[in-house]
């Protein structure tokens, strides 16, 4: 089997996950990337190509091998990896979902048009002025951002301004999103579909940093409230094959999407997951896109937790903990994956892109999961001087 898998740059969930996993399925893989030069040590076959361009994707697969799938689990290059797989006639995701579920301003339409929620909500083109009638508090975002970046509350027309100009000025050219301000718990739901049934594997709560900044610094395992208005949402957005990672808000009035993310949990959470189920996530995933039915199992006791090790100050990393993976036999298995390094320079971004190391752990309950984690990170700090 042929699989081909376009890629910006490399990430952990590919070539820790998607790549073993591909070669576990006995799959022959094609990396299709513009930075071929970061996948030499991938093991895989490795071709130039201009993957943000579906058709220099169809034209570069029908030169080379017959496909079997054609995957990504990239936040930026979904529709043009589902038009490729729709031309060659292969299982794959609805483009226009893709776009939807990217694009945020699209999203909260898309959602409203189908009566499924409606969130006060603005597009703002570059050269567009500042809504006049948005409620307060409100979030300013990017239209297509990842990482939590440029993601800001503000409270007042003159925070929006401040908040806007800045955003401009560091992504001239860009169009941003400015809705209201969603109250209330944070949670995730995690989803695999096969383009007739969508599974709900689990979900996790997640706890933030401080506002006016969105940065996630804990996941824990928690079943999803709200399933069936989720369920409704992704329905609405015609998501129904492959991974899919939704963030929502549990408001006073009921559920309401933050954001869609139309691919696996990210930050290790996928990893987590995976632990979590007693599951081959990545193999399940991949499953799916060759053309088979997810045998998806039903574990879902004990509990498990992520947490980012987000830098709190500026300054150079002078110790650190390295790699942590579980010893046998241990009642709670702790993982640590460094994000970063000593001689490191951290300069502050308020976003994701803070985070020094992330540790992932799963147990029989949260008490004892807490007590390890804590125990870890006393044991083990990340010192910045």
């Amino acid at each position: 089997m042929r699989l081909y898998l376009t890629a910006l740059k490399p990430t952990d969930s590919v070539t820790d996950g998607f790549l073993p996993a591909a070669r576990a399925l006995g799959c022959e893989v094609t990396i299709l990337t513009d930075r071929p030069e970061r996948y030499r040590d991938s093991g895989a076959e490795v071709l130039r190509c201009d993957v943000r361009d579906a058709r220099a994707v169809i034209d570069t697969v029908a030169h080379h091998r017959v496909p079997d799938a054609i995957f990504s689990n990239s936040d930026h290059i979904q529709a043009e990896t589902a038009l490729a797989a729709a031309y060659f006639g292969l299982p794959g995701k609805d483009w226009r979902a893709c776009v939807d579920t990217k694009n945020k301003a699209l999203t909260r339409r898309r959602l409203a048009a189908a009566g499924v929620e409606t969130v006060r909500s603005a597009r703002l083109a570059p050269a567009d002025p500042l809504p006049s009638d948005m409620p307060f508090p409100a979030v300013v975002k990017p239209r297509e951002g990842v990482a939590s970046e440029d993601v800001v509350l503000v409270r007042d027309a003159g925070e929006l301004a401040a908040a806007v100009a800045a955003i401009r000025d560091r992504r001239p050219g860009e169009t941003l999103v400015v809705e209201e301000y969603l109250d209330g718990p944070l949670h995730t739901m995690e989803t695999l579909g096969d383009g007739e049934r969508v599974r709900v594997l689990g979900g996790f709560r997640t706890t933030l940093g401080p506002l006016p900044h969105f940065v996630e610094e804990r996941l824990d395992w928690e079943p999803p409230p709200g399933r069936d208005h989720v369920l409704r949402a992704l329905e609405a957005l015609r998501v129904g094959f492959g991974a899919c990672h939704t963030e929502y808000v549990m408001t006073p009035a009921g559920p309401r999407i933050v954001e869609v993310n139309y691919r696996v949990i990210g930050d290790h959470c996928d990893f987590l997951l995976a632990s979590m189920l007693d599951a081959p996530l990545f193999e399940l995933v991949l499953r799916v896109h060759l053309g088979a039915e997810p045998q998806l199992p039903d574990r879902t006791e004990g509990h498990a937790t992520a947490l980012s090790l987000v830098a709190d100050r500026p300054g150079t990393v002078v110790s650190a903990p390295g790699t942590v993976v579980p010893a046998p036999g241990d009642p709670v298995r702790i993982w640590h994956r460094p994000l970063r390094a000593v001689g490191d320079r951290i300069d502050l971004s308020n976003t994701n892109r803070d985070y020094m190391g992330i540790v992932r752990a799963v147990g029989p309950d949260r008490a004892r999961v807490d007590a390890a984690v804590a125990t870890f990170t006393a044991e083990n700090p990340w010192v910045i001087a």
